[in-house]
């Protein structure tokens, strides 16, 4: 079912309880109020023909059975008293009418409440409606026994069956807010955390250099307005594509505009801009790629580059490295700095490193990230071309 066509009166609301929603809660009523009505109602007029006044109560508490039901699912409990003790009486005005008929509108207040209330509950519920066995026993013998229980046994079984589908179908949808949750804080993380360190690390610069020399300073302070501009629009891109009129399946094919290794040139330039040194080396051709390739692997040399600016104390050059060879992207970014002692990326443990990896696992890839022999730090990433969406 597509997402945006899902209405909420189509799906239980109810978290702790399971409830249907009151537009299901009717529908429920009419097609159990009909069904009580064709079946221990026709029965009734069958049998209590030529009964007179016995006839007419029976009708009677035939229709306060089917109007009961109204309340099924807001008081299953008072319902299923109501309709047991209703049921009973037709069956004791009638006896020719079957108790299994009779009980019919408690039969389905049993499933209601076996589906929208807790197992001890619906527990006590099915064993109170067993007591009328005996009665069963009695009017038609073991297979009339045989027979109620079954009918009993079978309405409680498909309450519990319908509990646990709404128990999965809440299950999937708290899982799936919860990825779309985990999805867009990455874009978001990605778009904010480098930008910033960008703007951090220019306006040190033109803050040392404002009076000597004024014209560096306006170079950085440029720098700043450029990079702020990017930022503000991936981040209109990436509201587009979380909003409500976005694609099923996430953000459009936008690539021109937002987020692609055809770009890497601008994310090399605005880290060239805070002073460090760049070298970005292409092998391949990487236009054409599948789209969420594309951005996962944009994405991690973005973040790479960010925890340079951000954790590679006295680092002066960092190398980016993107081969693509028809089967694989690799990815390779390396600084010649030093870890930070405690930093995030020395530990491995950062935020920019995990949701680097989740982009890389997303797409059917790996990634290692770790110190260089030789000093530095080194992120590398395969990400497999085949089968990617």
């Amino acid at each position: 079912m597509d997402r945006r066509s899902r209405q909420p009166d189509d799906v239980f609301d109810g978290e702790t309880r399971g409830e249907p929603s009151p537009r299901v809660a009717r529908v429920l009523w009419w097609w159990s109020a009909g069904l009580v009505l064709a079946v221990p109602g026709v029965s009734v007029l069958v049998a209590g023909a030529g009964h007179g006044p016995r006839a007419v109560m029976a009708v009677g508490l035939v229709l306060a059975q089917a109007c009961a039901l109204r309340w099924q699912v807001r008081a299953p409990v008072a319902v299923l008293a109501g309709t047991a003790a209703a049921g009973l009486a037709v069956w004791a005005l009638l006896p020719a009418v079957t108790l299994t008929g009779a009980l019919l509108a408690a039969q389905i207040a049993l499933c209601v409440l076996s589906a929208t209330r807790p197992r001890r509950v619906s527990v006590r519920a099915l064993a109170a409606m067993w007591l009328p066995g005996s009665a069963a026993f009695w009017a038609g013998g073991p297979a009339g026994l045989t027979v109620y229980l079954l009918t009993v046994v079978l309405a409680w079984t498909a309450g519990q069956w319908r509990r646990a589908q709404q128990a999965r179908t809440r299950a999937e949808m708290r899982r799936a807010v919860v990825e779309e949750r985990a999805r867009i804080a990455r874009e978001v993380h990605d778009v904010v955390a480098h930008t910033l360190s960008v703007m951090v690390v220019q306006a040190g610069a033109a803050d040392d250099v404002f009076t000597r020399q004024p014209e560096q300073a306006r170079e950085a302070l440029r720098a700043i307005e450029t990079s702020g501009r990017s930022a503000l629009g991936e981040l209109r891109l990436l509201l587009c594509a979380f909003g409500p009129d976005a694609p099923e399946g996430g953000a459009p094919d936008q690539r021109s505009e937002g987020p692609s290794l055809e770009r890497l040139d601008e994310l090399a330039d605005a880290v060239r801009a805070t002073g460090m040194t760049v070298h970005l080396r292409r092998e391949g051709v990487t236009d054409g790629l599948p789209a969420a390739v594309d951005l996962a692997a944009y994405r991690i040399v973005q973040e790479a580059l960010t925890n340079t600016l951000r954790h590679a104390a006295g680092a002066a050059g960092v190398s980016v490295r993107v081969a693509v060879d028809g089967a694989w992207v690799r990815i390779t970014v390396a600084d010649d700095g030093r870890a930070s002692q405690g930093s995030a990326a020395a530990a491995g443990a950062g935020r920019g490193l995990v949701g680097m990896r989740e982009r890389a696992r997303l797409v059917g890839g790996r990634l290692r990230a770790g110190p260089r022999p030789g000093g530095g730090f080194e992120v590398a990433a395969e990400l497999p071309l085949e089968g990617a969406s």
